[in-house]
């Protein structure tokens, strides 16, 4: 992806995660992958407020002014995951509330296996913005396109700008089902097989 397109792609992801109540403030930052590095949301911008010449042109090694506090959080990502084109981070409500019981998502729902496994994990917590929660992120998302971060919120990623939206919406939504459903009662988990299927389903799935 080109520079220009990249811009276009962050800050139109950015804008669309606002809307859709995704992001609430500044706490939520977006980027995507560049030759020699990354587009990233700056700290502090907000979805109205956010613009394409604003945006944070950096490598994947050093900070770069004004870049995300969680700049590290991408370009861990970014170096252990040559699949991933681009990266949402947010504190959605759901993603949020789930990771704040510090669980991550089973297997209650086909259309988690859509994340690349039988579960979304959830990563232990760290302080934000650190190495350290970097690494925790690294792992959490181990094959996987999703996953929570413990007290804090949510990572979803994709090949793609549109891809990595997807997998946010989905998430959040996916979330909110399975907090709804144990409100309810006892939910019903898929078996390992069931699992199995519903990835292999998806394989060709769309």
């Amino acid at each position: 992806m080109t520079e220009a397109d990249a811009r276009v792609a962050v800050a139109g992801a950015y804008r669309a995660l606002g809307a859709a109540g995704l992001i609430a403030g500044s706490s939520g930052n977006v980027s995507a992958r560049i030759e020699g590095g990354m587009v990233i949301s700056p700290t502090g911008t907000s979805p109205e407020a956010v613009t394409e010449a604003g945006l944070v042109r950096m490598g994947l090694q050093v900070p770069a002014p004004r870049a995300s506090s969680e700049w590290a959080l991408h370009a861990a990502l970014y170096l252990a995951r040559p699949d991933l084109g681009a990266i949402v981070h947010t504190h959605s409500d759901a993603c949020t509330a789930l990771a704040c019981l510090g669980e991550g998502m089973p297997p209650f729902h086909y259309q988690v296996a859509g994340f690349g496994g039988d579960d979304v994990r959830c990563g232990a917590y760290v302080t934000f913005g650190t190495p350290e929660l970097a690494a925790v992120a690294v792992q959490a998302m181990a094959g996987r396109t999703a996953c929570l971060l413990s007290n804090h919120g949510m990572i979803a990623a994709g090949p793609d700008m549109a891809a990595a939206l997807t997998a946010a919406r989905t998430l959040e939504a996916l979330a909110r089902q399975y907090l709804m459903a144990r409100a309810a009662g006892t939910v019903r988990l898929l078996t390992a097989a069931e699992m199995a299927a519903a990835r292999e389903r998806y394989r060709t799935y769309g």
